[in-house]
């Protein structure tokens, strides 16, 4: 996995889960608070899940076989899809149900000096993951917003990560809130409370996971930046003097398909237009780095055709007005 599939913000969101998973079993063992049990599913969930995300990363590094030509780039988009699962099922339908049963039987906490120390252990080591996240991000986000940034990312795990630290920071909030009330009013149907919330929050988290990792399962095309850096590198206004229609693909977060139709001059040769070709695809892969699969189809720019617009449903390759 390379730098930018956030490999360290992985590796740290999975120590501080297996540490904080055992330390909530234990806690649970003790008080009997269903919020700790929840909590320590919802860690084992994570821990999981980062381990998914290495190995989707590792499997994606295979080389290119006869079978794949385009390579195993597209691996990390089914373990962060996965993701999504483990945790709409581990992790919020289990709170959902847990929460659900300490409702309807609700028993008080014991010992509570064990979840409370525990949930206070389990805020501040998850915030030093969600810190790592958060900077390993900054890297890459630029001037967009966070929201901005999970919905447009083409590499899955860093907005995995920072989902899962942020809904479990949330989380260990409402469990905290669930069994101080538990406490004060001597009810535990708050600390079942507690655990319903957290339940719909990994719910909601597991479902925009699963909608951005199923976009880019589907193919996404580059970025407005990459696709306005591929068209001004194509052409050098001599043997290309156009592009007459694009399109981009994703074949996996750092491998970008470039397939274009290019306007070259009606009087060149074969062997300018051959080298015309070379040449474009040579600044291309200058111009944007990742744009390692590339395809160019010379074609005679027609003003008058243009002039009546694009063709929609023209592909690369096949019959378009130009």
């Amino acid at each position: 996995m390379s730098a930018s599939g956030g490999t360290k913000a992985i590796v740290a969101a999975l120590g501080a889960n297996l540490a904080i998973a055992v330390a909530k079993f234990v806690a649970f063992a003790f008080s009997g608070s269903s919020s700790m049990l929840a909590e320590g599913v919802h860690s084992v969930a994570d821990s999981g899940n980062q381990a998914l995300l290495l190995l989707g990363g590792k499997k994606a590094q295979k080389k290119a076989s006869e079978e794949h030509p385009f390579g195993y780039g597209r691996e990390r988009y089914i373990y962060g899809f996965l993701v999504s699962i483990v945790l709409f099922t581990i992790g919020g339908v289990f709170a959902l149900y847990e929460g659900y049963e300490k409702i309807k039987e609700p028993h008080e906490i014991e010992h509570w000096y064990w979840p409370v120390g525990v949930l206070v252990f389990a805020i501040i080591a998850e915030s030093f993951s969600f810190r790592t996240a958060i900077k390993e991000s900054n890297e890459l986000r630029g001037k967009q917003s966070w929201g901005q940034f999970i919905r447009t990312a083409k590499a899955p795990e860093l907005p995995v990560v920072l989902l899962e630290d942020f809904g479990a920071l949330v989380g260990l909030v409402l469990a905290l809130g669930g069994v101080c009330l538990s406490l004060a009013t001597g009810d535990g149907v708050w600390d079942g409370i507690g655990t319903l919330c957290i339940g719909a929050l990994l719910v909601l988290i597991a479902l925009i996971l699963a909608a951005e990792t199923k976009s880019l399962l589907l193919g996404e095309a580059a970025g407005s930046e990459d696709l306005a850096r591929i068209r001004a590198a194509a052409v050098d206004g001599e043997s290309v003097t156009a592009v007459i229609h694009m399109r981009t693909l994703h074949l996996g977060p750092e491998e970008l398909l470039v397939a274009a139709k290019i306007a070259v001059r009606h009087d060149d040769t074969a062997v300018q237009v051959a080298r015309a070709i070379d040449a474009a695809e040579a600044r291309i892969r200058e111009a944007v780095p990742i744009a390692r699969v590339i395809y160019l189809e010379p074609d005679i720019y027609d003003e008058e055709a243009a002039a009546a617009g694009a063709d929609p449903t023209a592909t690369p390759g096949g019959p378009s007005r130009h």
